[in-house]
């Protein structure tokens, strides 16, 4: 990773909610200038689309650039707002030129952001095609693209970091089917192709000063997830869950801490490295233990 006395510039897409917006504010924190990216530009325009083709629904969700903005702003950091949809390669490519142009090569890229369109969660014979040919659209392709209009600009700079939001359901076997603990065929086709990429990536640019990553955030019950399913999912009897902070702790240790290096290329399961590194207050990597507020607080 390359050492400038400059600023560092991160770009994390899907940052209007979850994950993607906790990543972006422990960036921030850290001293990074963010570049965010989703569809939802201002509050109250979000929405989602249910996992089922078959019982298909759409329900309002918080969240959206311009408020994790003004929460990066209220830290102190520097944000740029980027509108972008995964499905518009267009909008993908025009996003990496904005960023080159306004701030020069990025540092760390986070490709976080997926398509969440109806039948992600369908059982094998309920799966429409033209759904399933969006999530590889936009879980895929999208994520490749972006990452291949930074690479040169991360290269010429001497090196940079791409960490791309994995899935259990990308490199492992369910549990059980959809509605027990498991996850359906096309969400978890979309995953395992970009899962591939880290480890090629690694191979073809290490020397050149890129480390990727894949990290795995395991079970995170996020606000788009409680849009849909409620306070308590089939999930939570499963799988034991976490704070998006949890993955976002993880994140700045792999941009920032020069020993992540010699994991590079590799799976990064965040439950156990933010336990094991104690980059989370708290986390214990079995249960969700929020920290206990400060005196008077």
């Amino acid at each position: 990773m390359r050492n400038r006395m400059k600023r560092r510039i991160a770009m994390v897409t899907g940052a209007s909610r979850g994950i993607g917006k906790a990543s972006a504010l422990a960036l921030a924190s850290a001293g990074f200038a963010v570049a965010i990216t989703a569809r939802t530009r201002l509050e109250g325009q979000g929405r989602v689309s249910g996992s089922s083709s078959v019982r298909p629904k759409e329900v309002p969700v918080a969240g959206s650039l311009e408020t994790t903005a003004a929460e990066i702003q209220a830290l102190g950091g520097e944000v740029l707002e980027i509108p972008m949809d995964l499905l518009d390669l267009a909008q993908v490519e025009q996003a990496a030129e904005r960023v080159a142009e306004i701030w020069g090569p990025v540092d760390i890229l986070v490709n976080n952001a997926i398509y969440q369109g109806a039948g992600r969660m369908d059982r094998l014979e309920d799966i429409p095609v033209r759904e399933f040919r969006k999530l590889l659209e936009g879980n895929c392709v999208a994520p490749l693209e972006l990452m291949r209009k930074l690479l040169p600009g991360m290269l010429r700079a001497g090196g940079g970091t791409v960490i791309n939001m994995t899935s259990r359901s990308g490199h492992a076997d369910p549990p059980g089917p959809v509605g027990q603990g498991g996850w359906g065929y096309a969400y978890a086709a979309s995953k395992s192709a970009l899962h591939r990429m880290v480890p090629i990536l690694h191979h073809e640019h290490a020397a050149d000063g890129i480390r990727a990553f894949n990290i795995d955030p395991g079970y995170t019950p996020t606000d788009t997830m409680r849009a849909l399913r409620g306070a308590k999912t089939d999930l939570d009897a499963v799988w034991d869950g976490a704070p998006p902070e949890v993955t976002a702790a993880v994140i700045v240790w792999l941009a920032t801490a020069p020993e992540a290096a010699a994991r590079s290329g590799s799976t990064i399961h965040s439950h156990r490295v933010c336990a094991e590194l104690e980059l989370w207050p708290g986390w214990d990597g079995k249960k969700y233990h929020r920290p206990a507020p400060a005196s008077g607080e």
